[in-house]
């Protein structure tokens, strides 16, 4: 069984983990992905380390871990590929890959073009409704 682990920055807002969550929980339903589990890596819970073994607890033997960050920044540079190789270490017998972040992805214009659209949208609305 593959898993999917969405890895996260985290925050100290509980509602932005929460949205992590459930933007994850959306993706296991629509993607119809077997195992969907988030990973923060710092401020949120579980941390990588315990994703892992929550989902190899469940029986994966592969783990597939999608960044939910717009850029190759240090934390995908470095502290990603560090946590990972300690956790090849400890699962030799568990097959661990991380995708790309999202910059790159064609959707993402998409959904920045959607942003932008929403926002004209709203202030013409606005601006007509103060005339």
């Amino acid at each position: 069984m593959t898993a999917i682990v969405v890895f996260a920055h985290g925050s100290s807002v509980e509602a932005a983990n929460d949205g992590v969550r459930a933007m994850a929980a959306e993706m296991a339903q629509r993607g119809n992905f077997a195992v969907v589990q988030t990973a923060f890596l710092e401020l949120g819970q579980p941390d990588l380390r315990e994703a892992v073994r929550q989902v190899r607890a469940k029986g994966a033997i592969r783990v597939i871990v999608v960044p939910f960050f717009l850029t190759l920044g240090i934390h995908l540079r470095r502290d990603l590929p560090a946590i990972v190789d300690d956790l090849r270490s400890i699962y030799s017998d568990l097959d661990i890959e991380i995708t790309s972040p999202l910059e790159g992805h064609p959707a993402l214009v998409d959904v920045m073009i959607g942003r932008a659209e929403e926002a004209l949208h709203s202030s013409s609305t606005h601006a007509r409704s103060s005339d």
